[in-house]
């Protein structure tokens, strides 16, 4: 609901770092790739109660996606970087309220795990809409930054890294804000298959592979 207006002040911002890390020959492929290593490093510090440099860590994962996105402008976008970018990104929001689970499984476990299955939900709907739209050639929205058709609603990207903030912050808070996101979650993941329903609604044959 927010990335769309998050999305264009967040390029503006990164832009002149952008061109500092091209000129210094560091790819959007490693930078995917070390902002996913200190992902993981957050979840390790989540498992061990250290919450506010597993928000520090969240953060810093965050910035790294943004600015592989923005190197990759510059040098020009691949298949290889929006496959890693999208990857990584699903991964990595599953990992967080896992760390939760771990460090705090009596309290924390039923509301993660309730968590990751609304994940799927709006994963599994956003990845689903753009493989068709892109079988359609529909058009990929040039404000989102994205390579693949970029389907909105409730609970983006933005609106999950303020719960991850929120969680962090108020760590005892986890199970009642887990709840109440998921609850948007499928909210979110209805309207996506509404949306499907209709924008797909004059079927065409697709082609399966083998």
């Amino acid at each position: 609901m927010l990335d769309r207006h998050i999305i264009p002040i967040q390029k503006n911002m990164l832009a002149p770092l952008a061109r500092s890390i091209k000129a210094s020959g560091i790819s959007a492929d490693q930078i995917s790739l070390i902002g996913f290593a200190i992902g993981l490093v957050s979840v390790a510090c989540l498992a061990f109660g250290h919450f506010l440099i597993a928000l520090v860590l969240i953060l810093a994962n965050r910035l790294f996606d943004g600015l592989d996105g923005a190197v990759a402008r510059i040098n020009g976008p691949t298949d290889r970087g929006a496959f890693l970018d999208i990857t990584f990104d699903f991964v990595f929001y599953a990992l967080i309220p896992l760390g939760f689970a771990i460090t705090d499984p009596n309290a924390n476990a039923l509301a993660a795990a309730c968590l990751i299955a609304s994940f799927v939900g709006t994963g599994s709907s956003f990845l689903a809409f753009a493989i068709i739209a892109e079988k359609r050639d529909m058009n990929v929205q040039p404000d989102t930054a994205k390579g693949i058709f970029y389907l909105g609603g409730l609970t983006e990207g933005t609106e999950t890294i303020i719960l991850f903030s929120l969680i962090c912050i108020w760590p005892n808070w986890f199970a009642l804000l887990a709840y109440g996101f998921s609850v948007l979650c499928v909210i979110t993941t209805l309207s996506r298959w509404y949306q499907g329903w209709t924008s797909f609604e004059k079927d065409k044959i697709a082609k399966i592979r083998p």
